[in-house]
């Protein structure tokens, strides 16, 4: 029994051996757990913890641009500019006097003398053929200038109200330009691509290309999103001349390996403005870095904003600037513009008693533009209970739908057309008499291309506004737009404009007083200090600001006037004194749940209380 219970004591009091050799020195915990005492993460459900190499960036993307610097580029001919004898002859004068006429003002070095008949573009006759056909009298304003510019081979920013004939100015060039160049083989790009934003007017460029490209069989396709992409695949890869897209559907073609942009040539961003208004800028970057360097590039828009500066600068060359009508925000003189002040919920019964007034006759052709796709839908069943035959478009519906929609309006079994502003830019229906804007835009820039719906053609057309107090700030700038086209502007419009006016002063007032968080009373060269109570025995006005800032009283409780008006105050300070005829003495607190014998302390000699 002795030796037994000997042998228990050393069991029990034997040394425990280091933790840190249990596993050896390699497998040490700190070094990491060893792999057999945790299961993996994601046996357990847990996410993936293995780590997998990062592809090379080119692998990510496969619409990388090309590397242009190290490619021999082949050359190729885009100056096709034969100046007519008319044209040599024609005085500096005569031009001036033209470009006057006609509003036309040009920026940049050697630019061309407009085309003032068609016969002096020296288009070829299958182009000269089609356009007699078409029954067109003489060239729009940026049709005489811009022809000449882009048949140079001149890069160029165009600049035109809606309606003004913009798509011909690109696409007789782009024929002629395809024409003398090799013919795209199958698995090859197009040599001359077209930029849109949406899909309507993607479409409307194509008929165009169509009707002018047919007799040289100048091929093209129509590339958008919301419809399948088999058919359009199918057209790249036997290859087309001209490629009319959206960005988006594009850059997913170009990523897939579908199509190349290495034999275009000739590019066009077809209202550019709307373009970066809807964030394409980045596809519209990653799209240009894919086409050869030698270019030629057409901008062209409605509107001369920022943006639009900045990307013809970066990647327009030398180019020619065309602008009709100026750089200020213009409308369509040949558009009556009638602005009605009204509340939001009288909006409803305007509208239906507009409707009575112009909606009698079915040939003419409405259509109203609202903020939403939910309202579109609303107003379009109220405008039916009226009884007039009234359809609606907007993003959410199928491309069949809106292609419908538009067949049904064109034709006029629909004389109403109810939509947002999908339908504001770039879509051209024949005789739109009137357009009305039941919400008005976000801006006057959208307002402009509302109502640039009708009046296209040189015809005349009428457009209406439901102008409320939410949309006060923007009715400086819709003022200046109606005083630009000589239209009447209501005496409500301009109080409107007026009071828009005073409340922006009073917000910069309210801003500049209080920006530097600082007391009123002081100047900008206290800018940074603090605020303290003055002593009563002397001493100076403020202090730098070190250390806990505390609340200062005076004898009657009430916050000294030269205290830092700011935010910045302890959480249990609201800034204010509480005089109270139970605390007479001074006896102030300062917050309604801060009881006032919490923080009081016996008054001192001189009436400060610190809490």
């Amino acid at each position: 029994h002795f030796r037994l219970l000997i042998a228990s004591l050393l069991r029990r009091f034997r040394s425990r051996p280091d933790r840190s050799e249990q596993f050896g020195k390699q497998s040490n915990y700190w070094y990491g757990p060893p792999q057999h005492t945790m299961a993996p993460v994601q046996d357990f459900g847990g996410p993936n913890t293995k780590q997998y190499k990062k592809k090379p960036q080119d692998d990510q993307q496969s619409g990388t641009s090309p590397i242009w610097n190290g490619v021999e580029l082949k050359p190729f001919r885009k100056n096709f500019y034969i100046p007519h004898n008319n044209v040599k002859n024609r005085s500096q004068q005569d031009v001036d006097g033209f470009r006057e006429i006609k509003d036309i003002i040009v920026r940049g070095t050697n630019v061309p003398t407009p085309n003032i008949c068609f016969d002096e573009g020296n288009f070829p006759e299958y182009i000269m053929q089609v356009v007699l056909k078409q029954g067109f009298a003489e060239p729009t304003a940026i049709q005489s200038q811009g022809w000449p510019v882009v048949l140079s081979g001149r890069d160029l920013v165009g600049i035109a109200q809606t309606g003004s004939g913009k798509t011909l100015a690109y696409m007789l060039p782009a024929v002629v330009h395809i024409n003398n160049q090799q013919r795209p083989q199958r698995g090859e790009g197009p040599v001359a691509l077209i930029l849109a934003p949406t899909r309507e007017l993607a479409q409307q460029i194509q008929k165009v290309a169509h009707e002018f490209g047919s007799t040289t069989m100048v091929r093209n396709t129509c590339i958008f999103g919301g419809s399948p992409k088999g058919p359009q695949a199918r057209d790249l890869e036997r290859g087309v001349e001209i490629v009319i897209a959206t960005p988006g559907r594009l850059i997913d073609f170009l990523e897939k390996g579908t199509t190349n942009l290495q034999r275009c040539t000739y590019l066009v961003l077809d209202e550019a403005d709307r373009m970066l208004d809807m964030g394409f800028e980045p596809q519209i970057r990653k799209i240009i870095q894919q086409i050869r360097p030698d270019r030629q590039v057409l901008m062209w828009s409605a509107t001369w904003p920022k943006q639009v500066q900045a990307l013809a600068e970066e990647f327009l060359v030398d180019y020619v600037q065309v602008n009709i009508g100026g750089l200020s925000l213009a409308a369509n003189h040949n558009i009556k513009q009638i602005v009605e002040v009204c509340e939001e919920n009288e909006k409803e019964e305007k509208l239906c008693k507009l409707l009575k007034e112009i909606g009698s006759d079915c040939c003419n052709k409405i259509i109203v533009f609202v903020e939403t796709k939910k309202k579109v839908d609303d107003i379009t069943k109220c405008i039916r209970r009226e009884g007039y035959a009234a359809i609606a478009i907007h993003g959410d519906k199928s491309q069949p739908e809106r292609d419908y929609v538009l067949s049904e309006f064109r034709s006029g079994k629909s004389s109403i057309l109810v939509a947002t502003d999908v339908a504001a830019r770039g879509l051209d229906v024949e005789d739109v008499k009137y357009v009305i804007n039941y919400d008005y835009p976000n801006s006057s820039e959208d307002y402009v291309h509302r109502i640039g719906r009708t009046g296209r053609c040189q015809q005349a057309g009428t457009a209406y506004a439901f102008f409320t107090s939410n949309n006060q700030r923007q009715a400086k700038d819709l003022i200046a737009v109606l005083e630009e086209a000589g239209q009447t502007i209501s005496p409500q419009l301009q109080e409107m404009a007026q009071t828009a006016r005073a409340s922006q002063n009073g917000r910069n007032r309210w801003h500049n007083r209080n920006k530097d968080n600082s007391s009123p009373n002081s100047n900008n060269s206290n800018r940074g200090k603090t605020w303290s109570n003055k002593n009563f025995g002397g001493g100076s006005d403020y202090r730098q600001n070190s250390g806990p800032r505390v609340n200062n009283m005076n004898n009657n409780g009430m916050r000294g006037d030269n205290m830092q008006r700011n935010g910045q105050r302890n959480n249990y300070s609201n800034g204010f004194g509480y005089q109270n005829p139970q605390f007479q003495n001074g006896q102030g607190y300062q917050s309604s749940y801060s009881p006032p014998t919490m923080y009081q302390q016996p008054q001192q000699n001189g009436g400060g209380r610190h809490y």
